[in-house]
């Protein structure tokens, strides 16, 4: 089969590759119809990578299922499935508790999964012919009827990434308003923030980011904004987040929290000389929390498809171009928030 591989900073080829074949009755043999880029993409193909090349790329999807194990009992071949990036086996005491990202049956840096190098996540990148899925039943989510995998596709990660950040905590506070910092990597974190706040009700959305276009994007949305990172805010907000991965956002999301508000950083932080110091003092005096971390993709992913099955969340505007899969390649090297190829 063919699989689109990263061979090195701006480098992506089409190789020829080994037809992944089941290897254990819970595993399931996936066809991908839509796969999304990541944030993180941009940066890998780029050179910025803790990976070496070469290794197939894509870690968000939606897939027809081709093939599946004997002791399969949730999906079977047709049916049309998200593929959380995540390897969850579903029964471990952490999925259990919904702690899907952090598999205790699989080897810590193997919970990556798919699309990030070959050491550990070896399960393939979705931008192939075919993947193998282990833990069948606990991984794949069945898309609900009516939505398109192009519009579902980054709920395996980015989507659903956003979604932490502020649905738990609108629920328990209803209408609060919501300060997103964006910018991070190719941007679509940021703007799914706004777009997951407005469709859930704050009554006001603040998006800091010096990008115009993607200041665009959340001001349709109907979210205010502000095209540089001030030093402070007049306004306070319970509910913050860092998708900006600069100093200087995280710094405004931590130290804007209003009494009792939660900060969630999306960003990566891969130089440590990078990371200002957060306001403690302030964030204790204000019972404040911040929350950093990866996600739980599996455990959070029902939930985002059933906002966007339903038509309360809107995520097209994110996304710059619909690209087929035969122009992945080119595509993944021009400037973009958001592509989706499709097949």
């Amino acid at each position: 089969m063919r699989a689109l591989t990263y061979a090195g900073p701006r480098q992506l080829e089409w190789r020829d590759a080994d037809e992944p074949r089941i290897a254990g009755d819970g595993e399931a043999i996936v066809r991908h119809l839509a796969v999304a880029t990541c944030d993180l993409d941009a940066m890998i193909v780029g050179g910025v990578s803790p990976f070496p090349a070469p290794f197939t790329i894509g870690h968000e999807g939606v897939a027809e299922v081709l093939e599946v194990g004997d002791g399969v009992r949730t999906v079977k071949p047709g049916d049309r499935v998200l593929v959380p990036f995540q390897i969850s086996c579903g029964t471990c005491g952490a999925c259990r508790a919904g702690r899907t990202g952090n598999c205790e049956d699989v080897p810590f840096a193997a919970t990556y999964g798919f699309g990030f190098g070959p050491e550990n996540t070896t399960w393939g990148g979705f931008l192939s012919d075919a993947v193998r899925v282990p833990f069948a039943d606990a991984m794949l989510v069945p898309i609900p009827d009516g939505l398109a995998p192009e519009i579902a596709a980054g709920a395996s990660d980015n989507i659903t990434d956003a979604y932490r950040t502020v649905g738990p905590y609108l629920a328990a506070r209803p209408g609060a308003p919501v300060l997103v910092c964006g910018g991070a990597s190719s941007g679509s974190i940021g703007l799914y923030a706004v777009a997951h706040a407005v469709a859930l009700g704050a009554d006001d959305v603040l998006y800091v980011d010096p990008d115009a276009g993607r200041r665009a994007i959340a001001e349709g949305y109907g979210a205010r904004t502000l095209d540089h990172v001030p030093d402070q805010l007049d306004q306070r907000f319970p509910i913050t987040v860092d998708a900006a991965a600069t100093t200087a956002g995280l710094a405004l999301a931590a130290g804007s929290l209003d009494r009792d508000g939660v900060c969630t950083s999306t960003a990566i932080y891969f130089d440590p000389d990078t990371i200002p110091k957060l306001p403690l003092l302030q964030m204790y005096v204000l019972a404040s929390t911040f929350v950093t971390g990866r996600i739980h993709a599996r455990r959070d992913a029902p939930a985002v498809l059933d906002l966007l099955a339903a038509g309360t969340l809107d995520v097209a505007p994110v996304t710059t171009r619909t690209v087929a899969f035969e122009d992945a390649a080119d595509a993944l090297l021009e400037d973009y928030t958001k592509l989706v190829f499709t097949r």
